[in-house]
């Protein structure tokens, strides 16, 4: 229709509903007459662009009730909607408000009368994704791509595009195609496969099998990598240049005493002369716990060094020994994706560090920095070499006993306990007691190690202390030396370092404790233990 109304607004009743039968006729002989039928209900042809039909309102084409004695029920009418103008897509606005009753019905029989069928309500073929009479948008989950009203066109949107973590959308105007759209049904997963991040990385390499197989392919070549740098930059480490220098006696990778500092004009034999103190760092040199040494100067060197140059040196070394939070937050996310990688890492930057060490302006003349193998304990030597107060050079070398020797390691299975003897270590002994003996006590003395476990100290280090007892102090005692097990430095997160401790004079050890010690240090836990100054202490019973 060329002119259609723009909108019907009904607010009550419109209807074209048929005759229903009222009363009763007689006929001349005294009975009455029956059998007569409601009336059709008729035609109702709306040709608009939009309808309201309120509440409690009707449109109606009905059939009228049929009389007395059989009187059948009127047909039902017929309703049409001949919409104009129905705009679809995103365009698309309800044409019809339907809240009150649109009734087409036959009316009802009498007696034995048959019911009237039912009429007809239609519309206008709706076109794609609209059906129904008042062409309605077609529910989630279908969709529709022909033109037609019969609900049976909305077909089912296929499931083989829908991801499992996505659920189907409403779209205005209805779907007319069978990709139907959809949307994660949480904002932590990405369009359009709805996967993690870290799935979307998985697939974006061809699925599990073959990430899998490009990330093996990936760190074993970066671990070759790293394996590889690790080695050139082991062997470009400083080391001893100067013929009067303490030379390496290991591993060339792993520096045992290196330093810049120099004592000029001196031989070894007068370097070990010259030694005064070896003092070790605290901590495991991790990155929540780095390296640092204490404030108070040891007793074998407090009366060689002045105090306060010696706090401003202690400031400057445990600087540089500190990590920067980077190298912490680097190795904690290889730790996670590769720990092989994390653990080339920290060993790298380890060995960085003692290189930095090393190489620090706070070292003065006479000073020297070395480690163990594993990169776990460091510690300075001090050698008298002219910046220190003149006093009596004899009486402060005979301070350097007894000494204590910090094991390398962690008690781990990967990192087992050891004690590493250098070439100044093995020097200063050699005054007391030939190099075969000392180096055989080492030997037997790692090979007791690497049975103790950090997690069960006491009861592993008791094998330990008895082959001391049995094997290492007898062949010892004979040339005046006596060793024994130590605890040393505690830090304030509870760490602590094994050892021994050497003593040369066999009195010292008779008037400050005899033997009584070692047992209580299977009890305790703890035995001669050292305090972060270096003053000996011994735990009350």
């Amino acid at each position: 229709m060329k002119w259609p109304l723009s909108k019907l607004l009904i607010y009550g009743s419109l209807s074209s509903d048929g005759e229903s039968h009222r009363g009763t006729k007689k006929n001349s002989n005294g009975t009455y007459k029956g059998g007569i039928g409601g009336g059709s209900g008729g035609t109702i042809l709306l040709f608009l662009q939009g309808l309201l039909l309120e509440r409690n309102s009707s449109l109606s084409a009905s059939g009228g009730n049929g009389g007395l004695i059989g009187g059948g029920g009127g047909g039902g009418g017929r309703i049409h909607f001949h919409w104009s103008n129905i705009a679809t897509g995103d365009e698309y606005v309800q044409i019809a408000s339907v809240n009150g009753l649109v009734a087409s019905s036959g009316g009802s029989g009498n007696d034995d009368g048959h019911f009237g069928e039912t009429g007809t309500v239609t519309g206008k073929k709706c076109p794609v994704g609209l059906y129904g009479t008042f062409c309605t948008e077609c529910p989630i989950g279908t969709y529709k791509n022909v033109v037609g009203s019969d609900s049976s066109l909305c077909m089912p949107c296929s499931l083989d595009s829908l991801p499992n973590r996505a659920d189907f959308i409403y779209v205005r105007g209805g779907v007319t195609e069978p990709s139907c759209p959809y949307k994660c049904i949480s904002s932590k997963y990405k369009m359009p496969n709805c996967y993690t991040p870290l799935e979307e990385l998985i697939y974006t390499f061809g699925g599990p099998w073959s990430f899998a197989i490009i990330l093996s392919f990936t760190i074993i070549l970066l671990a070759l990598v790293l394996s590889a740098l690790r080695v050139k930059i082991g062997e470009s480490d400083i080391t001893y240049r100067s013929t009067n220098a303490i030379h390496n006696d290991g591993c060339a990778s792993f520096p045992f005493l290196l330093s810049l500092a120099e004592v000029p004009g001196a031989s070894r034999a007068e370097e070990t002369q010259s030694h005064a103190h070896r003092m070790y760092f605290m901590g495991p040199n991790t990155f929540r716990e780095p390296w640092h040494l204490p404030y108070s100067p040891p007793d074998a060197i407090i009366g060689i060094v002045y105090e306060d140059a010696f706090n401003r040196f202690i400031d400057e070394i445990n600087l540089v020994a500190a990590y920067e939070w980077w190298e912490g937050s680097i190795h904690s996310i290889l730790s996670v994706l590769a720990y092989p990688c994390a653990w080339s890492w920290k060993q790298w930057r380890r060995r960085k560090k003692i290189h930095r060490l090393q190489e620090s302006r706070a070292l003065y003349k006479g000073l020297k920095v070395g480690s163990t193998p594993d990169l776990m304990v460091a510690y300075i030597d001090f050698f008298l070499g002219g910046d220190e107060k003149r006093l009596d050079v004899t009486s402060t070398i005979q301070k350097r006993f007894p000494m204590c020797l910090i094991f390398g390691g962690d008690g781990s299975y990967m990192s087992p306990y050891y004690l590493h003897s250098d070439t100044l270590l093995s020097n200063l002994l050699g005054q007391y007691v030939s190099t075969a003996i000392w180096n055989r006590l080492v030997a037997g003395l790692n090979a007791q190690l690497r049975t103790v476990r950090q997690g069960n100290i006491r009861s592993t280090l008791g094998p330990v202390v008895s082959w001391i007892n049995s094997h290492g102090n007898p062949q010892l005692e004979r040339h005046g030396v006596r060793v024994e097990l130590g605890w040393f430095q505690a830090t304030a997160s509870c760490y602590y370092q094994l050892g021994i401790v050497v003593a040369v004079n066999e009195h010292f050890y008779k008037s400050l404790h005899q033997h009584d010690h070692v047992s209580e240090f299977i009890d305790r836990s703890s035995g001669i233990a050292f305090n972060p100054t270096g003053r000996t202490s011994v735990p009350r019973s």
